[in-house]
């Protein structure tokens, strides 16, 4: 028998924590997914039974994240290239890619499923597009072939206000085509923001983000362009009557203040710093943004409902 100094333990590999399966979801995208979408139910004329209204938000939730798994189950390579998601559960190696594929896949068509049999089958059909959107135009054919992938892509993180929306009211109209379109706009300053100053992760891996393959000149100008766009596109709502001036001035100064911040990185020199304070500033405010500009929205509609506004 050999000694105790000899004898060695293979370690065995621990199943899964949860923890892992709910990080595939990208816990913090998500959180901005849900509110959109509670503040598109929210905002709705009309009313919902709050049991279908959390059913409704779940349902937003359970799609967000399975769409968040997919992605990371076609990217596991790429994550584990790229310093910024090297720690996720797949690049780790905390998880096999089928289990990430195949929670992918049950969770988003269990929320397809559960949003048309219990709130009504529109809500769910848009969910299933948005799913789809995600996990493959924007995943598998836009983001590694063209640097306008997040311009085109960002259709994929807009769809949730549109998707509460029509839990309640069961159609589309221009209103919650605007909140889509909001996003939609708000998106590509938001993520070539984050990109400017991760870029070298990028490039390391061959994706076309827009800073590896347009420069950083042309980044900034894009973005100092869509935060001028975003002024009237976020005040829209105020402008064809959805909303009353409450909610029109605050899209109004929290846009501005957008482009207000946007100024310093779009006119800001390449290699003038390394700290790219403006960019990560720019980043920071744009989350903000997007929460205070939707909670605004949910604001003026109660106000508008109890009668303290017209």
């Amino acid at each position: 028998m050999a000694p105790d100094s000899m004898t060695q333990t293979v370690p065995t590999q621990l199943p899964a924590d949860w923890r892992d399966f709910f990080a595939l979801t990208k816990p913090r995208v998500m959180s901005l997914v849900i509110f959109t979408g509670l503040c598109g139910l929210l905002a709705a004329p009309g009313s919902i039974h709050p049991v279908l209204g959390f059913t409704a938000i779940l349902c937003i939730a359970l799609g967000a994240g399975g769409a968040a798994a997919l992605n990371q189950w076609w990217e596991a390579d790429l994550d584990a290239g790229m310093k910024r998601t090297s720690k996720r559960p797949l690049p780790a190696g905390r998880l096999q890619r089928t289990d990430a594929r195949d929670f992918g896949v049950l969770i988003s068509a269990a929320s397809v499923v559960i949003m048309g049999l219990g709130v009504n089958w529109l809500s769910a059909g848009i969910l299933a597009l948005s799913i789809l959107y995600y996990a493959v135009v924007y995943t598998i054919w836009l983001k590694p072939r063209t640097p306008q992938n997040i311009v085109i892509g960002g259709g994929a993180g807009a769809f949730p206000p549109l998707i509460g929306w029509v839990a309640v009211t069961g159609h589309i109209t221009l209103m919650p085509v605007l909140l889509f379109l909001i996003i939609f706009m708000w998106t590509p300053p938001h993520f070539w923001a984050l990109a400017l100053f991760v870029k070298t992760d990028y490039a390391n891996v061959g994706i076309p983000m827009m800073p590896v393959v347009k420069g950083e000149k042309s980044t900034r100008r894009q973005i100092f362009a869509y935060a001028v766009l975003l002024v009237p596109v976020a005040a829209a709502p105020w402008f064809i009557g959805g909303t009353s001036y409450v909610y029109g001035i605050a899209a109004l100064a929290l846009s501005l203040a957008f482009l207000a911040l946007s100024l310093p990185v779009a006119f800001r020199q390449t290699g003038e710093t390394d700290t790219m304070k403006p960019e990560k500033r720019l980043f920071g405010f744009s989350i903000i943004y997007l929460f205070a500009l939707f909670a605004a929205l949910v604001v003026d509609r109660a106000l508008a409902n109890n009668g303290w506004i017209a």
